[in-house]
């Protein structure tokens, strides 16, 4: 037998990723979200492949059906998961569409388990807590750098150290961190409270947290200091010595104009080096963040007002505005206001204000009015009268999702004069549906199967030529993601359009209508999308169609 020949190939090196976990300390809302976005940027900016996950600590299997008033915005994204409001920020730093795989819950967590055992993928194994549950977290991690052929992978869990939740994250990483030592970071967002009473920044709060942290079996490697002023020396010193961290990994983290300030305010704290010396990373350049500054040069040097009224039902949390609920539309007014030279002022105001029409005139001050996206009947009447008054005074407006298919009820009540048109959402027994629901999710309503299962993700729309919306986008057909139901009724489409509204955006099959306008012979800007054009707005890409609207409102401005 002859002797077999030694093969000549090289096996290819297996690309080893690394991974930053963040985490969160002393309370929530410290900001782990936009510090795990500018970690992933600095990095980039590197030279580095990056790519960011969000585990949020619910038992909710997505964040479709998440409170928006208790947990913020429900971002979609591109192949239609709904996730929490941080995958937005890490797709606006990375300048990156982010697959489902990217983003995971407790409730997801634990039906891949379960679904596993019934499908006797354990091979007949008792299935515990732990290990299962934290190796299916690693899994789902590993399999996301994978996807992304990154070279980092960074993951924030969501919640608070000590906080039961999230115990089993911890756990993840602790096993990880195990596997391999050297390709293992983790960053403690935490807290450095000033009070008043006191004067003095102090640290304990922090200190605990990390001592917290460790009794998971975890401990920080580097600590990012949140404080309303910068973090001194001395009390870097102190964070070292009682959090175990050396000095330098003390990150401070002072309050900001803007949340595009802290990747270079990390920079100042020579962020990236230390996490490529601690992960021995290949960052062979010095970040390329020019782009990024000019980008933030530009938000500060802005001087004329663009004054913009976002009509909502969403903001009133308490005695609190929560403005998070809509975050992806006010980043995107900022992106385009800074492209054409002008400052957003952005007003929050609740749609229920307007309901008997004696605050209408408030409106007359503002550059441009948008009607966010929403659900249920709450504010509509309010939000009518807004629209009816817009489009009368010739004010710009901009509807997204549910705010175009009230401009196109408005517009059937008011200018057809339809005086039973409703929307099925609303009134399912009006003689006048003009917005009903779409043929595929009747089923599902009926069966109250909601989760998850509404028109998600990027659909195509082909655009109308010489409309305001194929001006604006330069192209025959764009991308978009959706989020709804409902959808303008094709019995009334011949009516509306008779009438002078246009459609100027439609599916390929032409069956659903996805953008709707007035001539601008008419009005100087009366656009509406069924689909969400924030969700992919970039600070280094303003959406087209926001710019067309801020454009518009500019010039009303300048009256």
């Amino acid at each position: 037998m002859a002797a077999r020949k030694k093969s000549t190939k090289v096996a290819a090196k297996v690309k080893q990723p690394s991974f930053i976990f963040v985490v969160g300390g002393v309370m929530s809302g410290v900001g782990k979200g936009v510090a795990s976005s500018s970690i992933a940027q600095i990095l980039q900016a590197r030279g580095l492949k990056v790519t960011a996950l969000k585990i949020d600590p619910y038992i909710n299997v997505d964040a479709g059906t998440m409170n928006p008033t208790e947990h913020g915005e429900v971002f979609v994204l591109k192949d239609g998961l709904e996730t929490d409001q941080d995958m937005g920020n890490y797709e606006r730093f990375l300048n990156t569409d982010l697959p489902s795989d990217n983003y995971m819950t407790t409730g997801s967590v634990y039906l891949s388990v379960i679904r596993k055992e019934r499908n006797l993928e354990y091979d007949g194994k008792n299935v515990q807590v732990v290990p299962d549950i934290p190796l299916e977290v690693i899994r789902r991690i590993k399999r996301a750098a994978k996807l992304a052929d990154a070279d980092v992978v960074l993951t924030e869990i969501g919640g608070t150290i000590g906080e039961y939740e999230n115990i089993l994250f911890l756990e993840a990483v602790r096993m990880l961190q195990s596997e391999m030592p050297e390709r293992v970071a983790v960053v403690m967002v935490s807290y450095l409270p000033v009070p008043g009473s006191i004067g003095e920044m102090k640290t304990k709060p922090t200190q605990h947290a990390a001592r917290t942290l460790g009794s998971a079996g975890v401990t920080a490697d580097i600590i990012i200091a949140r404080s309303p002023i910068g973090v001194d020396s001395k009390r870097k010193e102190k964070i070292a010595k009682f959090c175990n961290v050396h000095k330098e990994n003390v990150i401070s983290a002072p309050d900001v104009d803007s949340i595009y300030d802290i990747p270079l305010n990390f920079e100042k704290d020579h962020l990236s080096d230390r996490l490529c010396a601690m992960l021995n990373l290949p960052c062979n350049q010095r970040p390329d963040l020019t782009a990024w500054k000019r980008f933030v040069r530009s938000s500060k040097q802005v001087k004329k007002p663009v004054k913009i009224a976002v009509v909502g039902k969403y903001f009133n949390s308490g005695e609190f505005v929560l403005s998070d609920v809509y975050i992806s539309i006010l980043e995107a007014i900022k992106y385009s206001s800074y492209a054409l030279g002008v400052k957003p002022e952005i007003t929050y105001l609740s749609a229920q204000d307007f309901e008997d029409g004696a605050e209408l005139k408030r409106l007359r001050q503002f550059d441009g009015i948008l009607v966010p996206g929403g659900f249920g009947k709450t504010g509509i009447a309010g939000k009518l009268r807004v629209i009816e008054y817009a489009r009368k005074n010739k004010i710009p407006y901009f509807g997204i999702c549910y705010g175009m298919q009230l401009a196109v009820l408005e517009y059937a009540k008011n200018v057809l004069e339809l005086s039973d048109a409703s929307t099925e959402e609303i009134d399912p027994t009006a003689a006048q549906l003009v917005i009903g629901v779409m043929p595929e999710q009747r089923a599902k309503i009926a069966k109250k199967d909601m989760g998850g299962t509404m028109r998600l993700g990027q659909c195509p729309a082909r655009l109308q030529k010489g409309t305001i919306a194929r001006h604006a986008y330069k192209a025959d057909e764009v991308l978009e993601r959706h989020r709804h139901r409902y959808e303008v009724n094709p019995e009334f489409i011949e009516s509306l359009t008779a009438a002078g509204m246009v459609f100027s955006g439609v599916s390929p099959d032409g069956r659903l209508m996805e953008v709707m306008e007035l001539p601008s012979q008419t009005h100087p800007f009366f656009v509406g999308t069924q689909f969400h054009p924030e969700l992919q707005a970039r600070p280094l890409a303003p959406h087209p169609l926001f710019t067309a609207f801020i454009k518009a409102a500019k010039q009303r401005g300048t009256k």
